[in-house]
């Protein structure tokens, strides 16, 4: 779990370069999958096949959000603990898992 600071009423995460880099690895995969759809659409392919791809590429977007808020609300939570943060930490958790709703929408 990466540690945390409480900066500005926000939880900012300090991950390590452990941490980081499966997140990474996937955004450079997704990266790819976006460049083969542009690579799709300049060729004119098969909307359905286009489709598909815009499919996969949010799929995986989402795999990487789910990653990112499972790490906020870990260190959000470990930080509830602490004395003082614990109002803190919960109204941060929230306000990010309110964006992760509205964003699946």
């Amino acid at each position: 779990m990466p540690d945390g600071e409480i900066v500005d009423q926000k939880i900012l995460l300090r991950r390590t370069e452990e941490e980081k880099r499966p997140i990474l690895q996937r955004l450079k995969r997704i990266e790819g999958q976006v460049r083969g759809l542009q690579n799709m659409i300049a060729e004119d392919r098969y909307c359905l096949d286009e489709v598909q791809q815009i499919n996969a590429v949010s799929a995986a977007l989402r795999e990487v959000a789910l990653v990112v808020i499972s790490q906020h609300v870990s260190c959000g939570i470990h930080m509830a603990g602490e004395d003082g943060q614990k109002e803190v930490a919960i109204d941060d958790v929230m306000r990010v898992l309110r964006a992760a709703m509205r964003a699946s929408e």
